[in-house]
């Protein structure tokens, strides 16, 4: 069975939205980690915000520059959760219908190597829940950015997780890698 693993860019004061602030910290140990992930995985999902974020800037990157990552984000299969997608226009799309959780163990069922996913939000806490997610990677970068902080939108949703690696980086990023536990 395929992993699913979430891979999160979070501040210290717990923002993950809009990550332009990752770029001072993304070095060269940054971008090799960051490229041994995708190069681990042949598909991405994603829900609608991140979507609606990477399908505006990937395109507009130089697919022939092998530093930007564009060719692998503008050309691997990805899939969106999304009750409200109807006519993606980002090559390689498909939006889920349906049944979240089901979808997903569906593709995860299917041959493969890992699919990724970015951002924390909805999605991923209904794929934990449900026992889907595989790995969970906190990129933690040493700044406070003052918006809203990730768990803003899961005021319903606990977890616990069990610490299965840490890297630290010379730049002073914490990559802080957790496999979910069952709940109960």
């Amino acid at each position: 069975m395929r992993k699913l693993i979430n891979s999160t860019y979070v501040t210290l004061d717990g923002v993950i939205e809009n990550p332009m602030w990752t770029m001072p910290y993304f070095d060269d140990e940054a971008s090799a980690f960051a490229g041994a992930q995708t190069d681990a995985a042949d598909a991405v999902l994603m829900g609608r915000v991140t979507y609606d974020g990477m399908s505006v800037a990937w395109p507009a990157q130089d697919e022939s520059d092998p530093t930007t990552g564009a060719a692998y984000f503008n050309n691997v299969r990805k899939y969106v959760a999304s009750t409200t997608l109807t006519d993606p226009t980002w090559n390689n799309t498909r939006v889920l219908r349906g049944d979240l959780v089901a979808e997903v163990r569906k593709l995860k069922a299917q041959e493969g190597r890992d699919i990724i996913q970015y951002g924390f939000g909805s999605v991923t806490a209904q794929l934990v829940a449900a026992g889907l997610v595989d790995e969970v990677r906190f990129w933690i970068h040493p700044v406070l950015t003052g918006g809203a902080s990730m768990t803003t939108p899961l005021a319903d949703f606990t977890a616990s997780f069990e610490l299965i690696d840490t890297r630290v980086m010379k730049s002073g990023v914490v990559i802080a890698s957790y496999r979910p536990q069952p709940v109960g």
